[in-house]
């Protein structure tokens, strides 16, 4: 076995020794349009994200820029004498299972095919165009596709890699999967267009980012006119059986569905350059003109895509005046709001229930991002001078004379019951002052990261009034959640069992208890 002097003599840091360019036909030469490293390799090559066995190591990953078409080239200055059971990491070996065969071949015959591809001339993407737009004076398309279609398929499977690159946890799709399942996935690219390109010969296409979507067929159970007596509900109709043989074809979009993006990527060159926002925000169109579609959800987004998620979401309701209509009851009886034991504000006397349904529903969100959107735009409508005072301007309750720090002191109490019904079972737990502290504390840090946004969606007005372009937050990457993630509230959207987390030790401890508050 090597020793530790040997380990890091011959260790690679694979994050750096991996080399992604983008290419195309050139005059003489394929050429680079775009280069960058990878955000993460452990799902690769290990936890430590290291290669042992090589000096001055490169493995040079090189994509078509318009189909995707791989190549890999494993570089090195010297490499490492077997001793005894040590030996270097078989480059090659790692990467097949993520990479086609194909990709290993020289690169001097991928070269000749890059330049003599008479298909790339004429590529389009697969699937069909749903957007153009300009973005620093280039132009942008966004296709759309089912994963069911084998030029889509094709493409997803060329850049299956980058899924494990540049998504935390993410989980490459099966693309052998029975058709039925292949065409509940919903594939969109994102390619800049060219006009023209370097050669008559090479693509006016080149690869931005994609994401994909997934068609969940929700529950719904059947309900026959009786009601049990013991609880004065309608009961559910007795099951029936029914041979799937006698049914008629049915297709997945003919269904009511809950559709949940499930990986959201734009490539490192081409971030901060608003094609997050053009992307995602196609996409919720698109659900929203679907007609099968009930519900738009997100798979364990990540703090980037948390973002820009927020962004968009609050920006589309305030443009299709949807928050306009809710207002938050300043005006109730101070007697309901007496600092009491068991005294509670019932949610439905501080907004109207009734119609935040209708409008989420209207809206196709997910009731937790939803209510937060609504807290968001409800805080906005108080003056600052109340927001910025915290608790020092809330000594009189309800009872305040100013209207403003009546409606923030309302504020807080429409916000805390939501922290606490999600958290109840974890809260229970704490003694009351204990609970008290800590429902206190995730509300602080609601309200500050609340502020944080609405600050960047003024920004975001703002620069699209003067005609600029929108700074994706770290748009790159939004799959599972992030290793260290430095949120200290965390909610999973579908599940409504409170958790509570050990940042460390990941253990069910009370006394270090982590309220669910934002996705």
């Amino acid at each position: 076995m090597a020793g530790n002097e040997d380990q890091d003599e011959w260790s690679s840091n694979s994050n750096e020794a991996v080399n992604i360019s983008i290419i195309r036909a050139g005059a003489d030469a394929p050429t680079t349009v775009s280069k960058f490293h990878p955000q993460f390799t452990y799902p690769i090559f290990g936890e430590q994200e290291s290669i042992f066995g090589y000096a001055g190591l490169n493995v040079d990953m090189r994509f078509a820029a318009h189909d995707l078409y791989p190549n890999v080239e494993i570089k090195y200055e010297k490499k490492y004498k077997p001793v005894g059971d040590t030996a270097a990491t078989d480059i090659e070996k790692v990467l097949k299972p993520w990479m086609p065969s194909s990709a290993f071949a020289s690169l001097s015959s991928y070269e000749s095919r890059i330049q003599s591809d008479s298909g790339a001339r004429d590529f389009t993407p697969p699937g069909k165009l749903i957007k153009s737009y300009t973005s620093n004076a280039r132009s942008f398309e966004i296709w759309y596709g089912e994963l069911s279609d084998e030029a889509v398929r094709k493409l997803i499977e060329r850049m299956q890699i980058f899924i494990s690159f540049f998504i935390e946890a993410g989980t490459p799709l099966e693309l052998d999967d029975q058709e039925w399942t292949l065409q509940r996935w919903n594939v969109y690219f994102v390619f800049e267009k060219f006009r023209a390109p370097p050669t008559p010969m090479a693509s006016s296409y080149s690869i931005v980012g994609y994401s994909t979507s997934y068609r969940f067929l929700p529950y719904v159970p059947v309900f026959d006119s009786s009601v049990d007596p013991k609880t004065g509900k309608q009961m559910t109709a007795p099951m029936q059986t029914f041979n799937l043989s006698d049914l008629p074809s049915i297709l997945p979009s003919s269904l009511p569905s809950r559709t949940r993006v499930s990986q959201f990527l734009i490539l490192p060159p081409h971030q901060n350059d608003s094609h997050g926002t053009h992307l995602y925000n196609i996409m919720v169109q698109t659900f929203l003109s679907d007609s099968s579609c009930t519900e738009i959800t997100v798979e364990d987004p990540n703090e980037a895509f948390d973002d820009l998620r927020d962004y968009c979401d609050y920006i589309s309701l305030l443009r299709n005046r949807s928050l306009n209509p809710i207002k938050l009851n300043t005006s109730l009886d101070p007697k309901i709001t007496a600092r009491r034991i068991g005294v509670r504000v019932p949610t439905s006397k501080l907004v109207d229930k009734s119609l935040l349904e209708s409008l989420r529903l209207k809206n196709k969100l997910a009731p937790r991002q939803f209510a937060r959107l609504v807290e968001m735009y409800l805080l906005s409508t108080i003056p600052k001078r109340s927001r910025e005072s915290g608790t020092a301007r809330l000594t009189q309750r309800a009872k305040a004379s100013d209207e403003g720090d009546r409606a923030f002191y309302y504020w807080r109490l429409l916000v805390k019951q939501r922290i606490y019904k999600k958290n109840k079972e974890s809260l229970m737990q704490l003694e009351r002052t204990e609970r008290v502290d800590k429902v206190e504390e995730t509300l602080g840090g609601v309200i500050g990261d609340y502020e944080r946004l609405l600050r960047g969606v003024e920004k975001r007005l703002s620069n699209e009034a003067l005609g600029g372009e929108d700074e994706d937050p770290g748009s790159g990457i939004a799959g599972k959640k992030d290793r260290g993630k430095r949120k200290t509230v965390v909610d999973e959207e579908d599940d409504e069992d409170p958790t509570v987390q050990d940042q460390e030790s990941g253990k069910k401890e009370a006394k270090r208890l982590k309220l669910v508050d934002a996705e």
